[in-house]
């Protein structure tokens, strides 16, 4: 059984001038122990997912259909406030896309972990607290003394690395990770990356979600690579399987738009995907990589493809996926 599953969810965001399809039937598993990436362009979606996961879902945002499972939680049947108590923290926990500003300028590190822990753990004492933030940074060699400063007293890099020590403060089984590198430097990106790949191996954390529109971190950290495009998944697989033989015109493009020192890569250069990704509030009625796609025909415009197996998990949603 997986640790996350998500079926037919739909998300939109409801304005004046109608509803925005951000999230538009996706379907989505997470397996126990699994590294899964989210990769797709600025405004595909894959931060109103990470929300619509954890069902933190607010005006003008709002659940229009599907279901959510997480662990023994199916999210989509509890009130808001059950979710907050039984769920966020303790089953999934969230990295957000602002993760550099999540912490509140005037606090120090402590007192913030301090508040997560008192909202779950109402009895535990003050020296409770230091030591289980105490133990919690030095399993994840953060300085000590990091405790007891405020967020403008840290680098970019030691923020990000305090917010997701916090995040995990209470041993989440699913962390949801959302552009937490786009920010950094190479150097700091790296480091991150091995203290979320150390959380899982450590055991403190189970399973990831890790959105980014860089490819090629992904190749970095990730077992398996979702490809979302337009509110939509347009192929998943293995990040061997995706790399290496990706099979959807946007897929192959975001690959070939990355700078990597491989020798074919070199030979053949860099490209990108031309155009414009469509309007959400009126999206087309056929494939929505259509207007952008070198292999688009007549069908494309009036069908929309559906996510198809076509080889054990690997899924493509084109109409010429051969």
């Amino acid at each position: 059984m997986p640790l996350v599953s998500a079926e037919n969810v739909k998300a939109y965001y409801h304005t004046s001038a109608g509803s925005v399809k951000a999230v538009d039937g996706i379907n989505l598993n997470v397996s126990r122990g699994e590294i899964l990436g989210i990769v797709g362009e600025s405004g595909c979606g894959k931060s109103t997912l990470a929300s619509t996961l954890m069902m933190n879902v607010r005006p003008p945002l709002r659940l229009v259909e599907g279901k959510i499972s997480v662990d023994k939680y199916e999210l989509t049947s509890m009130k808001r406030k059950e979710i907050r108590s039984r769920v966020w923290g303790i089953i999934i926990s969230l990295v957000p896309q602002s993760a550099l500003n999540a912490l509140i300028p005037i606090t120090k590190t402590q007192d913030i972990i301090k508040d997560v822990l008192k909202h779950h753990l109402k009895n535990l004492r003050r020296e409770e607290i230091k030591n289980l933030a105490k133990k919690r940074f030095q399993e994840l060699d953060l300085p000590i003394e990091v405790l007891n400063m405020y967020p403008h007293e840290l680098s970019g890099g030691m923020k990000q690395r305090a917010v997701i020590a916090t995040s995990t403060i209470l041993n989440p089984k699913l962390l949801i990770v959302d552009e937490p590198t786009s920010a950094l430097d190479v150097s700091t990106q790296k480091i991150v990356l091995k203290m979320i790949v150390d959380l899982r191996r450590r055991g403190i954390i189970e399973s990831v979600i890790f959105i980014t529109h860089d490819i090629a971190i992904l190749r970095q950290i990730s077992d398996k690579i979702t490809v979302m495009y337009a509110g939509k998944i347009v192929e998943s697989s293995t990040t061997d399987e995706i790399l290496e033989n990706p099979i959807h015109p946007y897929a192959k493009g975001l690959i070939n738009a990355v700078i990597t020192p491989e020798r074919e890569v070199k030979k053949r250069g860099l490209s990108y995907i031309p155009g414009q990704p469509p309007d959400l509030l009126t999206p087309p009625t056929g494939c929505r990589f259509c207007s952008r796609c070198e292999l688009a025909k007549d069908l494309c415009q009036k069908q929309e493809p559906h996510l198809t197996e076509i080889r054990r998990d690997h899924f493509v949603a084109c109409h010429f996926m051969q």
